[in-house]
């Protein structure tokens, strides 16, 4: 299954689940990263990591090592 670190930029897809834990995952909770969101990768620093995703109107920063616990499907 594709995670959310798979996105190039311009692509989007929608969460399928979000495999963390405690406060990692209240954090995505927090800025709206749950299931059946809508979820644009918008860059990515030169390094590759970590990578900018617009999330229900915001852009934020995820780390490669998160990015690997958000599966995603095609949207």
């Amino acid at each position: 299954m594709k995670t959310l670190g798979d996105l190039e930029t311009g692509e989007r897809c929608v969460v399928s689940a979000v495999n963390t834990k405690g406060s990692m995952r209240r954090r995505f909770r927090d800025i709206g990263l749950i299931e059946n969101t809508v979820v644009e990768c918008v860059g990515e620093s030169p390094s590759g990591n970590p990578k900018a995703f617009l999330i229900r109107g915001a852009v934020i920063a995820i780390r490669t090592e998160d990015c690997r616990e958000i599966l995603v499907s095609e949207g």
